[in-house]
């Protein structure tokens, strides 16, 4: 954290900040950090990496707040515009106040509750933000048009198609694409009177003292109102029942009537091209983010964007029959055809291995997890009584635990990966890799894969799906 947000802080409270913590990041490339003064109060400071993004973000904010919008209050922004302070909404954002319901596929009345009061306040963002804003100042595109579509639809061709390696004729995909812009830009005339949110998520509401308050809207501009009902209804990870989307479209279209006569058959047959091109745009980011910038929850996240997709792939799509016939291919491909709905466990794939084979690949694409290195402690490999044995059976193991470097080496271990499985649940990710590596991949490494696995799997029972993988042995278990 640089100093600027520091001085910001005593700008504001008068007093410096005694400790900070920074937050998780988003998706974007904001740094978060929560500060805390000697009375207990805490503001959170932000670093952005784009002055034209943070002056949107400042812009709509300020008009938010005087539209009495439930937002965070802007407190302070230093003089080149890239850092700033704002008011301290919490930890529980909505997506985290509904894990125990997705996992369940049950959702209480609390919840739903809560899921009304969004749908509701939904078109009070989009009208009432839309009114005296100077949409001049939104970044990078004051409104949803022509250039942004192609550009997300691109996103989507090059770095999700191509990066899976799908082969299509550039052409032919390109007459769907601009069938699909047509319908998109529909009555554009009406988009100057409402605010489209764009990252519309339940990620993006927080909840502070059982009511919603929203965030990160930076990239938002004029629009139409299908688009963010898309975006939250049909966010992958949500995952949320159909009969309870259903519901909730309902919802946002009573509570819109106050703003503009909408008719709910014709909403609903809009609506469905904009999930459509929300799947695809999403599709584009985490192919992104992802794949080419290798960061897992981007990857992650693509098995329940698969789910969607298959979903839609169940309608005619009679616009788009070309678009259709590849998606349709891209579902069926070998890494996605047997994808897991987004509620299923936790797996922890734990691993031993040699290091002159190389360090193991991680398929499901989280990176490759923790890696730890076995082979400082005393190898009974060394010793030709223990060669033709391995890190399971007695000798080894009275050979290893009598020196006691090994058990204070998996205490180290379980007190990084237990707290790092508890938080994978809370996200509600869907793989994470251990890895112990020495030099032959069968005592040291061995012997430490088996206790990882055993603990961990004491320690969550069904609530993880523990993989127990002994490489060079060629050994196998699900625990």
């Amino acid at each position: 954290m640089n100093n600027r947000i520091k001085d910001l802080f005593f700008k504001v409270t008068g007093a410096a900040a005694v400790k900070s913590v920074q937050l998780t990041p988003a998706g974007s490339n904001r740094m978060y950090y929560r500060l805390f003064a000697e009375s207990g109060l805490t503001l959170v400071g932000v670093e952005g990496t784009s002055e034209q993004e943070n002056m949107a973000y400042f812009e709509i904010s300020k008009h938010f707040r005087k539209q009495n919008l439930a937002v965070p209050e802007l407190l302070a922004v230093s003089e080149d515009g890239l850092c700033y302070i704002i008011e301290d909404l919490g930890d529980i954002s909505l997506y985290d106040l509904l894990s125990a319901d997705r996992k369940s596929v049950s959702y209480s009345e609390e919840s739903v509750g809560i899921l009304e009061t969004v749908m509701r306040t939904l078109p009070d963002l989009q009208f009432k933000g839309a009114d005296g804003l100077d949409f001049s100042r939104c970044y990078p595109s004051e409104s949803f048009d022509l250039r942004m579509i192609k550009w997300d639809l691109n996103y989507f061709k090059y770095c999700f198609f191509k990066a899976v390696g799908i082969e299509f004729n550039e052409s032919e995909l390109e007459d769907d694409f601009d069938s699909l812009t047509a319908i998109l830009l529909e009555n554009s005339e009406d988009f100057g009177n409402t605010f489209m949110y764009r990252d519309f998520q339940s990620r993006n509401v927080m909840i502070k003292d059982g009511a919603p308050w929203f965030i990160d809207y930076q990239g938002g501009r004029k629009g139409p109102v299908e688009y963010d009902v898309a975006s939250f209804l049909w966010q992958a990870r949500a995952s949320y029942p159909d009969e309870l989307r259903n519901h909730l479209v309902d919802v946002y279209l009573q509570a819109v009537q106050k703003y503009r006569v909408t008719d709910r058959e014709r909403f609903l047959k809009r609506l469905s091209h904009f999930v459509l091109f929300r799947t695809l745009q999403v599709l584009g980011a985490y192919g992104f983010r992802g794949y080419f910038e290798h960061k897992a929850q981007f990857i992650q996240s693509i098995p329940a964007a698969m789910v969607n997709l298959r979903k839609l792939l169940q309608n005619p799509m009679v616009e788009y029959p070309y678009l259709k016939k590849l998606l349709q291919q891209l579902v069926d491909l070998p890494r996605f055809a047997e994808t897991e709905s987004p509620n299923d466990k936790l797996t922890v794939k734990v691993q031993s291995f040699s290091y002159r084979k190389g360090i193991p690949q991680d398929e499901s694409g989280n990176g490759g997890g923790f890696v730890f290195d076995c082979r400082y402690m005393h190898n009974p490999g060394l010793y030709d009584e223990y060669k033709q044995l391995y890190g399971v059976d007695k000798p080894v193991i009275d050979f290893l635990e009598e020196r006691g470097e090994i058990q204070k080496f998996l205490q180290n271990v379980y007190g990084i990966v237990e707290p790092a499985v508890e938080k994978y649940l809370k996200r509600g990710f869907t793989n994470l890799m251990i890895s112990f590596g020495c030099t032959g991949g069968r005592h040291r490494s061995v012997y430490s894969a088996q206790h990882t696995a055993e603990y961990l799997h004491g320690i969550f029972g069904d609530k993880v799906r523990v993989e127990l993988i002994h490489r060079e042995l060629g050994y196998t278990e699900i625990l």
